[in-house]
């Protein structure tokens, strides 16, 4: 059994010349594109043998016309089929990390440089569900597909199959694209419930601050993190120096999202799930925070960037 599964799976990458992740824009030459009758076509092609059989049988003049007729006109639909999808350029687009469990977005750019219209195309990752598109003679469409990411790290959009079946469906035209698209996955955020673990004594960089009301004290350098509330604007139209404001109230306690602060004996799997959550929970609080995993150590900071460094450093932990 296994030597079949293996000589069908070479003789298809033979046949469909399967590349692995193709880097840059894939321009779909003849020699990628397939085509085969459908249902459709073999029924449709079935009929025309009985009618042209039954115009020899009864030497039908006229049916032999209708034959030769309905042929030419199947025949020019299969050129039409071919040269729908032939010749297009296939560009990856940008993607998102997206958190596990949910569906990640690959965008992909079909250009078409020829000056004939194309209709009714479309790319599927399954070929259960397909996003369908029209791309006009000169121009370009942006075609996103989602696919389920089951599991943290980075994912690949994987093999897809563009097809068409225009214009009457007699047959099927096709070519297999894998653009080298990754995608990060972040870990899935465990349910809302465990609060953040408390501030911890240290310099003061980041984590709990004052409500704002607390008598001002001094400025100090800025520090990536701080509030911009808190950026002595005037100073730094004077001296052209970004400092920030601190007052009396201000605590110098840290917020830590520590692997050993996660309660419980939990596996790899439920504290990293845990630390996503608490990510999301002092990003929404407006704090800065720190993270301590086995072996890496992000210094407190807040905002975007730092919010998707301490999830990518979730996704991709224990990868070598």
């Amino acid at each position: 059994m296994q030597f079949w599964l293996t000589a069908r799976d070479t003789l298809s990458r033979w046949i469909f010349q399967w590349r692995g992740p193709e880097d840059g824009t894939v321009l779909l030459v003849q020699r990628r594109v397939f085509i085969l009758p459908t249902r459709h076509g073999w029924l449709f092609a079935v009929i025309l043998v009985l009618m042209l059989i039954g115009a020899i049988n009864y030497d039908l003049s006229l049916g032999f016309l209708l034959a030769f007729l309905l042929g030419a006109a199947g025949l020019q639909s299969m050129l039409h089929t071919f040269r729908n999808l032939a010749h297009l350029r296939i560009t990856p687009g940008r993607t998102e990390p997206v958190f596990a469990g949910e569906l990640a977005a690959f965008s992909l750019l079909i250009s078409n440089e020829t000056r004939l219209d194309r209709f009714a195309l479309a790319v599927t990752a399954d070929r259960k569900a397909a996003e369908f598109f029209d791309v006009e003679a000169g121009g370009s469409a942006n075609v996103t597909i989602r696919i389920p990411a089951p599991q943290r790290g980075w994912m690949q959009a994987g093999r897809l199959m563009l097809f068409t079946r225009y214009p009457v469906g007699l047959f099927r035209a096709w070519s297999y694209v894998h653009p080298g698209l990754p995608v990060l996955v972040y870990p899935a955020p465990a349910p809302t419930g465990v609060p953040l673990p408390p501030p911890q004594a240290g310099e003061g960089n980041g984590g709990v601050q004052g409500s704002g009301q607390d008598e001002f004290q001094t400025l100090r350098a800025y520090r990536q993190g701080d509030s911009l509330r808190h950026i002595a604007w005037k100073a730094l139209a004077r001296k052209d120096e970004l400092l920030t404001k601190q007052f009396a109230g201000q605590s110098n306690a840290e917020l830590w999202l520590d692997w050993e602060a996660v309660p419980g004996r939990t596996d790899v799997e439920a504290r990293l799930s845990q630390l996503a959550r608490w990510i999301l929970d002092a990003d929404a609080a407006g704090l800065s925070w720190g993270m301590r995993l086995p072996g890496i150590t992000l210094a407190p900071a807040a905002g975007p960037a730092h919010r998707h460094n301490c999830l990518q450093a979730l996704a991709l932990f224990g990868d070598t």
